[in-house]
Parts: structure tokens; C-alpha cells; sequence
């Protein structure tokens, strides 16, 4: 490890610093694409959408093959049944897309306000420890977006999942921004 002479910090990786351009680089772009993604909702969530049947139909695939590897276990037929409709599912995405969207918006309403009722039983039985009140708010604060999103459904379908993706990428620019600037400056 390296100290740094501007800071009391340490790089684990020193090599990063020679890369600092691509940090911000990257950073820029995912900002870019988190704003064209905003500004064009609907396409970003059939985007969004196309990406998670890609990647269910590459699993199932996956799975299908796995299940022929095990085909001595006894679980043979399981892991082949959920492969197969692992695979369907990625393929009825591509098929009605407004449909997936439809069913990924309401498992996101029904997951967050979920998370944030738990997160504010959680942080309400931790009143005795420091910060508790920060895990509370969060837990509420997810939990009204849940149910706003539940509200909203399904006519709110057409946009929610690129509104996620659009802030997805535009907080994930700012992070590769700052660490590339931090690289810089570290160097």
C-alpha cells in the first residue's frame, strides 16, 4: 500500500490512480445516459425490461444445462422444470414487454414498502442504540414509496422501471466521477 502525500489516506490499488481518466470518463457517461434514459422513460423501461428477459433466458439456459450435469441426483427433474421456466419467463418478457413491466412495477412496490416495514421494526426496536431514528425514517420513506408505487399501479408501469434505471445511472456516474477526481487528486 501507498500513502498518499496530499492525505493521511492509503490506495489499496496504486494502478488506479493511472486510470483516473476512465473513472471520469465512465462517470460522465453513465450521468449522460441516466439523463437521455430520463428524458425517454418509456424506452428506458422497455430497455430495462429487455435486459432482465436477457438475462432470465441466459439463466434458464444455464439451469437447463446445470440440470443435465446432475442428472444422477435425484433432483434432475426440479432443477430441468425450473430451468425450462426460468427460460419461458425471459422469453414472455420479450413477447409482451408492457406485461413484464407490469409485473416487475408491482414486485417493486410490493418488495419496497415491504423493506421499509421491516426497516422500521427494525429501527424501532434498536431505540436503545445510536442512530436508530435514521434507520426508522428510512424504513418509513421506503415504505411510502412502496405504497405510492402500489397506488400508482399499473398505470404507472409505462415508467417506473426507467425511472430507476435513469437514477441508477446518473448515481452511479457521480460515485465513478468523484473516485476518478479522487484518483486524480491523489496522485
Amino acid at each position: 500500500m501507498t500513502q498518499i502525500d496530499k492525505g493521511h489516506d492509503v490506495l489499496p490499488f496504486p494502478t488506479l490512480r493511472a486510470g483516473w481518466g476512465w473513472f471520469v470518463a465512465l462517470g460522465v457517461a453513465f450521468i449522460i445516459l441516466g439523463l437521455v434514459a430520463s428524458s425517454h422513460l418509456l424506452l428506458a423501461t422497455i430497455v430495462t425490461v429487455y435486459y432482465l428477459g436477457g438475462l432470465m433466458m441466459l439463466a434458464g439456459v444455464l439451469q437447463v444445462v446445470q440440470s443435465f450435469q446432475l442428472k444422477q441426483w435425484g433432483g434432475f427433474l426440479l432443477w430441468l422444470a425450473s430451468g425450462i421456466l426460468y427460460a419461458a419467463a425471459g422469453v414472455m418478457a420479450f413477447l409482451n414487454p408492457a406485461l413484464a413491466s407490469s409485473a416487475l412495477t408491482l414486485l417493486l412496490a410490493l418488495f419496497t414498502a415491504a423493506s421499509g416495514i421491516a426497516r422500521t421494526w427494525l429501527g424501532a426496536g434498536a431505540m436503545s442504540e445510536p442512530g436508530w431514528g435514521w434507520v426508522v425514517a428510512s424504513g418509513v420513506l421506503s415504505t411510502i414509496v412502496g405504497l405510492i408505487l402500489l397506488l400508482g399501479w399499473p398505470v404507472n408501469s409505462s415508467w417506473v422501471l426507467g425511472l430507476v434505471l435513469a437514477v441508477d445511472l446518473v448515481f452511479q456516474g457521480c460515485a465513478m466521477l468523484a473516485a476518478g477526481l479522487r484518483l486524480r487528486s491523489a496522485s
